[in-house]
């Protein structure tokens, strides 16, 4: 800074001109580009071929030089003149009228710096605020410019200095010019709690700024397939609309992804602002919330339809930031539409954190937005197509935007679209209520396995998002009755009468439960348990100990069937940290949902409640059912998901899921029952495998890896036997590490 001041006196030497003060060279630049439009004549002469830009360069460094100077807090003499004469509304009409050629570029320059580098507060002066508005209606008119980077630079430069002083907003507020302006329209996006009805500190009242706005549920013409960046907010009489929030809307759309990463960046801080009033002249008064969601749709149908559903799940999360900052090369893991995925992915990731920082007026809006114009209007159809190429790509695609979306706002609406908001206990005889779900659910039975273990996946991981109703939606709301238990009686009055039954006599109940296994190789006598006699074990409250429920499980499968002790690493040990580990983090999202402790008493609930375990958990116990017949990739989709439902801390579905004593209800089924059935089809048809224990040893190593992939007779059921028994070590280990949390 002293050089370039060192050469400015020494070209007042250089021409004989007496020593000059910052003041009179600040006005000799001034002068010397207003007369430059006095004397030229050619029209055409582009601005840089003159000394109008360094004349600017100058007078910048002499306002900055003489802030230096003065004490904080003072206004030098070379910045009042800057103020006093509209030195900056003039340069302003320049940049409109493009004379010469590229001033708009140098005055965009000029105020970035000024704005950037001149600490004391400008904007709050008329003769700066009202220059600037009149350049941000220059900026965005068009996309690929020449001047992207100094329109970004500057909208940006304008956006951190609102987000330090945010009263500063007033002074972009566009005003309407309608009858009824002095209302601001009622906000249907949620109200604003702890915010002050005064949080505008100075500037004209948003009061009389938001009007004529279309509320937010209006009907909106549906995205046409012209690209993105053609698509412009419309203000008055259908001209673009000029405002600071929608030039960076369009500058959003660049094709250089640097500039359109500082344009989104310039968003988020604005969104961000603490004003009710700013929030909701945001989502009423601009286009911010339907240009972020038609985006999103118009990425999602850029999607090509051969793209590899497999490789969108190995893509995992796209961060937004880093995907702007990346080059355009194609990476050496790339596949056909990987560009299109990463684009909609990054999107969404970006509409995801600006729903998440944003003040709760604008996150309600952007939020509700997104779910009617892309979740309704592009994802449903798309989930609801019933090509098995086009299932698997949707849902794949689905998994995705359930992996990106860690918004609470965002996860709400993406939750109720999926689910719905049903709450009360499914009755089998009434048909669905929510299409969606239905069909969601339905596929994890589908006759292709693909598609219901692609279903399975992302119902897994959807029940890791910290949202409640999930849970609730899909099992809890079915077990809160408790309408599973037969009688009202207590678990005492339950182990007494069984202990007065004859043993064989409740076997003969069920066909499972016969001496079918009489002379063979496995007698029934060898692996089941008499109910009766393990009812002895239970608590005086009702609870049986953790230890016989633990062993429960682990014995569920006969040791004639086990092959984990003869291969080192498969003990039950090794699922308990594993199960530790996902139960504390269901206990923290639990915490937030206020879950009760204890059941509820049998008095309370429905004596004549017909029991129904809804939808979802019979699609899972009927898949479970089947885990000797079935793919062992399919197997593994399933116990997962009934893992994770397991682990949930509510005291209801640890009694129906994880407690073996529970006397259900007639036609009742609970995941142990389901087990034990499986383990007697089990121990029928391993008699008609030769060589079995043999045989089931080969298939554990080779899915070890420590065996060649050979060929091996019933490989299915092989498989199911392996999935079945470490299933079961997996059940004892959630049972041990959630007991302890239960009260005695």
């Amino acid at each position: 800074m002293f050089s370039k001041l060192t050469a400015l006196l020494q070209q007042a030497v250089d021409t004989e001109e007496e020593p000059i003060q910052l003041l009179d060279s600040f006005v000799s630049h001034w002068k010397g580009i207003t007369n430059y439009y006095i004397v030229t004549t050619d029209e055409t002469l582009p601005v840089k071929q003159t000394d109008i830009p360094w004349r600017l360069r100058q007078m910048v460094d002499i306002l900055v030089y003489e802030e230096k100077q003065m004490e904080r807090g003072e206004t030098g003499p070379c910045m009042e003149y800057l103020l006093q004469h509209k030195i900056l509304e003039t340069l302003c009409t320049l940049a409109k009228a493009g004379y010469p050629p590229g001033m708009k570029q140098q005055v965009l320059v000029l105020l970035t710096k000024l704005l950037g580098q001149i600490q004391q507060p400008l904007l709050p002066h008329i003769n700066v605020h009202r220059p600037v508005q009149k350049l941000i209606h220059l900026c965005g008119e068009g996309l690929g410019s020449k001047m992207e980077k100094e329109e970004v630079q500057f909208l940006t430069t304008v956006c951190a200095k609102l987000s330090q002083d945010p009263y500063l907003i007033n002074f972009f507020i566009e005003k309407k010019n309608s009858a009824d302006s002095r209302k601001l329209l009622p906000c249907s996006f949620g109200k604003s709690e702890g915010q002050p009805k005064d949080a505008v500190r100075t500037g004209t009242p948003l009061s009389s700024l938001a009007t004529g706005i279309s509320p937010l549920h209006s009907d909106q013409s549906p995205v046409t397939s012209i690209p993105f960046a053609s698509i412009k907010p419309d203000g008055k009489d259908g001209q673009p609309d000029k405002s600071l929030i929608n030039a960076l809307l369009t500058l959003t759309a660049s094709e250089k992804n640097q500039f359109a990463l500082k344009a989104c960046e310039g968003l988020l801080l604005l969104a961000t602002l603490p004003e009710e009033g700013t929030a909701r002249y945001m989502v009423e008064s601009t286009m911010l919330r339907q240009t972020l969601a038609d985006k999103l749709s118009y990425l999602y149908r850029q999607i090509p339809d051969t793209v590899d559903p497999g490789q969108i799940e190995l893509l995992g999360r796209v961060d937004w930031r880093s995907h702007y900052a990346a080059s355009n090369v194609e990476d050496a893991e790339s596949f056909p539409g990987k560009g299109a995925v990463t684009f909609f992915f990054s999107w969404l990731d970006y509409c995801n954190q600006l729903v998440k920082e944003a003040h709760e007026v604008t996150a309600a809006a952007v939020a509700q937005e997104i779910r009617k114009r892309f979740f309704v209007t592009v994802l449903e159809p798309q989930l609801e197509q019933v090509s098995e190429v086009g299932i698997l790509l949707s849902t794949a695609l689905l998994m995705g935007v359930v992996t990106h979306i860690t918004s609470s706002r965002l996860l709400d609406e993406l939750v109720f679209f999926l689910l719905g908001d049903e709450r009360e206990a499914e009755i089998l005889t009434q048909p669905a209520c929510h299409k969606l779900r239905s069909l969601l659910i339905e596929r994890c039975n589908h006759l292709s396995d693909e598609i219901s273990i692609a279903t399975l996946r992302f119902f897994e991981q959807l029940l890791q998002k910290p949202q409640e109703h999930i849970i609730y939606n899909l099992v809890l709301r079915n077990l809160i009755g408790r309408c599973y238990i037969g009688n009202n009686t207590g678990y005492e009055e339950r182990a007494a009468e069984n202990e007065q039954l004859d043993e064989t006599e409740e076997f003969e109940e069920d066909p499972f439960f016969t001496d079918i296994y009489t002379g063979s190789r496995f007698p029934a006598s060898d692996w089941l348990v008499a109910p009766a006699a393990m009812q002895k074990t239970t608590k005086a409250d009702g609870k049986p100990e953790v230890n016989r429920i633990v062993n429960s499980f682990l014995c569920l499968v006969p040791d004639t069937v086990k092959t984990s002790h003869l291969v080192a690493g498969c003990g039950y040990d090794t699922y308990l940290v594993d199960a530790h580990r996902m139960f504390q983090g269901c206990c923290v999202n639990a915490k937030e949902w206020k879950w009760p402790l204890s059941r509820s008493n049998l008095e309370s609930c429905d004596p004549g409640g017909v029991f129904y375990e809804g939808d979802f958990l019979k699609v899972l116990f009927d898949r479970m059912a089947q885990i000797l017949h079935q793919p062992y990739d399919l197997n593994l989709q399933v116990t997962s998901v009934i893992s994770k439902v397991a682990l949930f801390p509510h005291p209801h579905l640890h009694e129906y899921l994880l407690d073996p004593y529970i006397n259900l209800s007639p036609s009742c089924r609970s995941l142990f029952s389901i087990i034990v059935r499986v383990i007697g089809d089990l121990m029928q048809k391993i008699q008609r495998i030769p060589q079995f224990p043999s045989k089931l040893l080969l298939v554990r190593r080779q899915l070890m890896g420590l065996e060649p992939e050979n060929v091996v007779d019933h490989t299915t059921i092989l498989k199911g036997v392996i999935v079945l028994e470490e299933f079961c070590k997996e059940l004892a280990a959630i049972s041990f590490v959630k007991y302890p949390s239960e009260p005695d």
